[in-house]
C-alpha cells in the first residue's frame, strides 16, 4: 500500500477519497530506561532506549492506521500525519498517533 504525507501522488491520479484512517499506540517506558536515558542527555548522547520504544510505537501507529485503509479497499493512503506526544504521570508513556485519508487510484 502506498503512504505519503503528501496529499497528491506524482503519476497517480486519486478516483476515490474514502475516509480518515488512524492509528495509535502508547508505550510505556520503564524506570531503568528513563534513569540511563537522563544520563545520556546529561553527557549529550542519544538516547537509544527512547528512539527504540518510540519505533516500536510509530510501527504499531501505522499498521493499524493500514489495518483500517485496507478495511475500506484503499490502494493508499495519502496527507499522513504523525504526531509523538508524552503522557500520563510525569510523562511515563509515550504516544505516536498517525492519521491520513484512505484513497482509490484510477
Amino acid at each position: 500500500m502506498l503512504k505519503t504525507t503528501t496529499s497528491t501522488v506524482d503519476g497517480r491520479e486519486i478516483s476515490d477519497y474514502l475516509d480518515i484512517v488512524v492509528g495509535e499506540a502508547i508505550l510505556g517506558a520503564n524506570v531503568f530506561k528513563d534513569f540511563f536515558a537522563g544520563i545520556r542527555d546529561i553527557v549529550g548522547g542519544r538516547s537509544g532506549a527512547y528512539e527504540k520504544e518510540m519505533g516500536k510505537a510509530r510501527k504499531i501507529a501505522f499498521a493499524e492506521m493500514e489495518e483500517q485503509a485496507i478495511e475500506l479497499g484503499a490502494d493508499g493512503i495519502v496527507g499522513i500525519d504523525i504526531d509523538y506526544e508524552v503522557v500520563g504521570k510525569e510523562g511515563g508513556m509515550m504516544m505516536v498517533s498517525v492519521s491520513g485519508t484512505a484513497v482509490k487510484f484510477k
